[in-house]
């Protein structure tokens, strides 16, 4: 039922009694119908009206077009609450042993535990299905072993894989999963050399019982808690213009201890620290914690780290181990710490301590609103794999199968093999969005860029929108346009030019965005 305002509305501007409806008044009249996902819609078609008149009868035909579009499109479904909204929270220890790879290619293993990697999540129960997010200390869950983490957890929570959103932090002392790979080099006599299938799964359960356990106790929530703040000397764009007036990519993780690397500009970065908490009245349950970098400092020594990313989480959680802290990596492809960190423990240290000093500020700076819709809309975005020769089909082939190369090169082989297998078959990457009304947070697959993030941003320029990166983790890195026109390239790059525009379709289909003539 559209609501009778709605409909008398639309029925004087067809008679033509009403000329021209002040933009404000629909969308009051919109709320007042109870049509969140349509205000949503209407509320951005009206904002991207580039004059200031007045709203004429054709435009509000066509903005109503719009509210029906997202009312009637069967992707989505939208919630406002009419019972209490209940959380449950989970965090299990996923630390890998001694003598597994980290990130999948490096040559040393795991010699030593710095720190200890974490699983840490939540499953939101409200009117619909439950919602489940669930943050790894891992590098990168990939294809079959992604599926196969969203259908256990999806079982745990009695939902559906869909509504399951489990993402990476990306740290590189750290383990990527990838079950198809896995396969194709234990065809080969590699089993193993990736990771430990056993202890993967055994991970899988875990968390799965953990997720089923926290259900025995969920917790009230009542209100949603908004905080952002500035972060300081931390993040910094991998592109940087050469003195020749060439553009590269090389600022990595640790590049601060060259002069060019630390005296370049930051370039495109998000500065700022998302925080989304859950209250129970004036009690604080949970915090929610996003920014966009690259999560490490130093790596590739055999010593497994949540790096300063997971230490700022830790030090916020010993501030008060009433709230459960999680934090999550923004889209963070070409994101890294590199202008400011030379590598050295000291660098750690201050990068850890600016990160708990935004995440502290974020806190402080957190207003209050009455949780009342619990939002999900969830796309597919599907994308091409990249066009290289050298990524064809039997080109990774061969190089899995030649027993002259590296271990470590036939493993990057058998990734690329098992993704290009999936594109081919079909399986299209889900692209979710949970709706606060004042807040939303979205995943993005694998590394997408910083660009993205600024871009879902802007098109929500009146919610805050916080993006969480390295879901679905096959595509490596997802370049926007314009870095794919500065001939971004790297050997975990395996989508082509011209993902830009699939992810944009995804990100307004999500955010309810449709562009108005």
């Amino acid at each position: 039922m559209l609501g009778t305002k709605w409909l008398t509305l639309f029925r004087r501007c067809q008679k033509g009694g009403l000329h021209e409806v002040r933009r404000k008044a629909l969308a009051a009249v919109l709320t007042q119908c109870g049509c969140s996902l349509a205000v949503q819609a209407a509320a951005s078609a009206l904002r991207r009206t580039k004059s200031t008149r007045m709203i004429t009868r054709g435009d509000l035909g066509r903005y109503i077009g719009i509210a029906l579009w997202a009312l009637v499109c069967g992707l989505f479904v939208s919630t406002r609450l009419n019972a209490q909204c209940h959380l449950a929270s989970f965090r299990v220890d996923v630390t890998i042993p001694l003598g597994h790879r980290c990130m999948g290619v490096l040559p040393t293993k795991s010699k030593s535990i710095r720190d200890r990697l974490y699983a840490n999540g939540f499953v939101l129960l409200s009117n619909e299905a439950p919602i489940v997010l669930c943050a790894l200390d891992w590098c990168e869950v990939r294809n079959g072993a992604y599926d196969a983490w969203r259908d256990a957890l999806a079982k745990a929570a009695g939902t559906t894989r869909e509504r399951v959103l489990v993402c990476s932090l990306h740290q590189h002392d750290a383990p990527v999963a990838d079950r198809d790979a896995a396969k194709l080099l234990r065809d080969v006599g590699l089993g193993g050399e990736l990771y430990d299938e056993a202890f993967h799964d055994d991970a899988i359960r875990r968390v799965a019982a953990a997720v089923s356990l926290s259900l025995q106790k969920p917790m009230t929530v009542t209100h949603l808690g908004i905080g952002q703040a500035r972060v300081e000397r931390i993040a910094s764009n991998r592109r940087i213009v050469m003195p020749d007036g060439r553009v590269t990519f090389d600022r990595g993780s640790r590049s601060g201890g060259e002069a060019l690397h630390r005296d370049a500009p930051e370039g495109e970065v998000d500065p700022l620290l998302k925080t989304i908490s859950f209250w129970k009245d004036d009690e604080p349950v949970l915090a929610l914690h996003a920014y966009a970098t690259h999560p490490m400092s130093s790596y590739g020594a055999g010593e497994v780290s949540s790096d300063f990313v997971g230490l700022a989480r830790e030090m916020r959680q010993r501030d008060d181990l009433s709230v459960q802290q999680i934090y999550v990596s923004g889209c963070s492809g070409d994101v890294t710490a590199g202008r400011y960190n030379d590598g050295t423990p000291e660098s750690r240290r201050a990068l850890t301590e600016r990160l708990h000093a935004a995440m502290v500020a974020a806190w402080q700076q957190t207003q209050k609103f009455p949780l009342r819709q619990v939002g999900f809309r969830s796309t597919q975005v599907e994308l091409e794999f990249h066009p290289d020769p050298s990524l064809a089909e039997k080109e990774l082939g061969s190089v899995l199968t030649d027993n002259t190369q590296s271990v470590e090169t036939r493993i990057l082989a058998a990734m690329g093999l098992a993704s290009r297998q999936r594109v081919r078959r079909g399986q299209k990457i889900d692209f979710p969005c949970i709706d606060f009304g004042a807040a939303k947070v979205l995943l993005f697959p694998a590394e997408s860029f910083v660009g993205y993030q600024l871009m879902a941003q802007a098109m929500c320029p009146d919610s805050v929108v916080m993006s969480i990166g390295y879901g679905e983790c096959w595509p490596g890195y997802i370049p926007t346009d314009a870095a794919f026109r500065d001939g971004f390239q790297d050997k975990w790059l395996w989508v082509a030019p011209g993902s830009e525009a699939r992810m944009r379709r995804a990100i307004e289909d999500v955010l309810c965005v449709k562009e108005v003539d």
